[in-house]
């Protein structure tokens, strides 16, 4: 089952939550009583290896069944969960063979009585997977209520340590650069547990020499890492804001939401302990709060300082693999780049950078949107340039795309107010989505693949929008010059 990205990902199903399914009359006869199933396949292949994830509860009904041993084993190592036997039409009962090869290999034997079927055992468990869910997002979801509850008192650092360490029952600390414990909560752990934490903090956020002061300029670590020791599983987040700070925890269990309810921790603690700049500072900070409020720019471009050098470039960043980004990607990017300015929306996180600041360059598995500096008036209109660098960047599958001011050639002989008149009154016909469509599409050369990538449309939409946007112009858009017409008033329409 996919896991979604407004939430945490689906909690493995036990074993024993299906065999409690008194309707289904499931039975274990071989095999240890705990597994955990993320999946439900069924196969009657001799040798189903080629086709399986790991996880899975494989449902047959032995057809192809020849040697048990070798096929126990292959399922073992191809990581199945469980083996259901479906009792009937091929086997009046169980092989014993199939038994003790599950016995002798550890992997949990359920027979599956005649009168079952198998797709009511698939139903049960994604009804169990559905229910799990909605339980791990409600307990997600008190925690980060929790959480912010911690963060908004006098002393928000060590009130959000105890209150992470209450939400994942473990212990919790926050080192500094060289190893030190700044903060800690949840008990004292063993001896070894402790220097594990301590070298996996050095993992994601490596010591500097003796003598020589934490720089952000180090080489870049992971931004998270695991390990454990015996029962206690340990974890190791760094910390955005430029301290070299490290959230380390060591908790009796690994659920499935516990990464994000640390990572929500991990973002409030990089806010927290941030280094601040005083009562200027303070002001930027209010502007943008005013800002994700719905103030109006021109409001609040006093607090953020809309004079000369302080002009802002807009990022935005998607995952270059195409899975989801969450707080903690964001947190780590805008890190990379040098700011805690940082959002996730959907599948785009955006950054805020303030200019001056270093050519923002390509970050390993992400695709970058770069915009133009703009004043804080003008932000706007920088977050849809960034949007469309992303849009190029992804249709050309290059890692960096850069807005390209309009300014210069034979556009900047035209003076701004007259471009924008005329380019209202010839496109005056087209409907924002048509406008974005036509001008992606003219942008890419009249590349069908590309524009859909860029639009995340299908190739025919594009098709279908373009060809409407030929019909309310009533003109053909083959011709260069209507083409280089059209370009020069969609580069001078506002969006």
């Amino acid at each position: 089952m996919p896991d979604s990205p407004a939430g945490p990902p689906t909690p493995p199903i036990p074993l024993a939550e299906l065999l409690a399914r008194e309707e289904l009359g499931l039975r274990r006869i071989a095999g240890p009583e705990h597994a955990d199933l993320l999946w439900v396949h069924t196969s009657e292949m001799a040798d189903p290896y080629p086709y399986l994830l790991g996880g899975e509860l494989l449902l047959t009904a032995g057809v192809q069944l020849a040697d048990a041993d070798t096929y126990v084993a292959r399922l073992v190592q191809a990581g199945a969960s469980a083996l259901g036997f479906g009792v009937a039409p091929v086997h009046d009962t169980v092989p014993a063979a199939l038994v003790e090869a599950c016995e002798h290999h550890g992997l949990p034997l359920v027979e599956v009585p005649p009168e079952t079927r198998f797709t009511a055992i698939a139903r049960a468990v994604w009804r169990l997977m559905a229910e799990a869910r909605h339980r791990e997002l409600r307990r997600v979801t008190r925690a980060q209520q929790a959480l912010a509850t911690a963060a908004a008192r006098p002393d928000p650092v060590p009130a959000v340590l105890r209150q992470l360490a209450v939400q994942l029952e473990g212990r919790v600390a926050l080192l500094t650069a060289d190893g030190g414990v700044l903060h800690a909560a949840g008990g004292h752990p063993a001896p070894d547990v402790r220097a594990a934490l301590a070298r996996l903090a050095r993992v994601v956020a490596p010591a500097a020499l003796p003598g020589t002061p934490y720089s952000p300029s180090r080489k870049p670590s992971p931004s998270s890492a695991t390990d454990s020791r015996g029962d206690t599983h340990l974890f190791a987040y760094a910390l955005g804001g430029g301290q070299g700070l490290t959230l380390v925890l060591a908790t009796p269990r690994r659920d499935s939401g516990d990464h994000t309810v640390a990572g929500i921790a991990v973002v409030l603690l990089s806010l927290l302990t941030a280094p601040h700049q005083g009562a200027d500072a303070a002001g930027r900070s209010a502007a943008l709060v005013r800002l994700l409020l719905g103030a109006a720019p021109q409001d609040v471009a006093p607090l953020l300082g809309d004079g000369d050098g302080d002009d802002w470039t807009v990022v935005h960043a998607r995952r270059a693999d195409g899975t989801p980004a969450d707080a903690l990607n964001a947190g780590a990017l805008g890190a990379a780049l040098g700011s805690a300015l940082s959002e996730v929306d959907r599948d785009t996180v955006r950054i805020l950078l303030p200019c001056p600041h270093e050519a923002v360059a390509p970050q390993p598995g992400w695709t970058l949107g770069v915009s133009g500096p703009a004043p804080v008036t003008a932000l706007p209109d920088a977050d849809t340039q960034a949007s469309r660098a992303l849009g190029h960047a992804e249709a050309t599958r290059t890692p960096l795309g850069t807005h390209r001011p309009g300014a210069g050639g034979l556009a900047g002989l035209i003076p701004a107010d007259r471009a924008e008149a005329h380019a209202r009154a010839l496109l005056a016909p087209l409907t924002d989505p048509l406008a974005e469509t036509l001008r992606c599409w003219l942008s890419l050369h009249g590349s069908w693949d590309r524009t859909a990538v860029a639009l995340k449309v299908h190739r025919n939409t594009v098709r279908q929008r373009v060809a409407r946007c030929a019909a309310l112009l009533d003109t053909d858009l083959d011709d260069m010059d209507v083409r280089t017409e059209l370009w020069f008033a969609l580069r001078g329409r506002t969006p």
